[in-house]
């Protein structure tokens, strides 16, 4: 395993992670001589988006459905309906 100081990591960061990916080989993060981290190469899926409850805009989406232009005057037979 590769040991790197942590004011070197700064500099390379990007290349060592690129490295990691690759090789699969760990590398180890140390200030002063002691192990702060370890970067290591794992495959992680990215998270889903929330179908349900992510947030009040839109949060009943699913539940809805639009019938028509809520602007335009209604139907005769629509008028018809609500006298009687």
């Amino acid at each position: 395993m590769k040991t790197v100081a942590i004011s070197e990591y700064g500099a390379i960061c990007f290349a060592a992670l690129e490295r990691v990916r690759k090789t699969g080989e760990p590398i180890l993060v140390t200030r002063r001589g002691k192990s702060v981290a370890q970067v290591v190469a794992q495959v992680v899926p990215p998270p889903q988006p929330e179908t349900r409850g992510g947030g009040s805009f839109g949060c009943m989406a699913e539940w809805t459905t639009i019938k028509g232009d809520i602007l335009a005057p209604l139907p005769e037979e629509d008028w018809k309906a609500l006298h009687s």
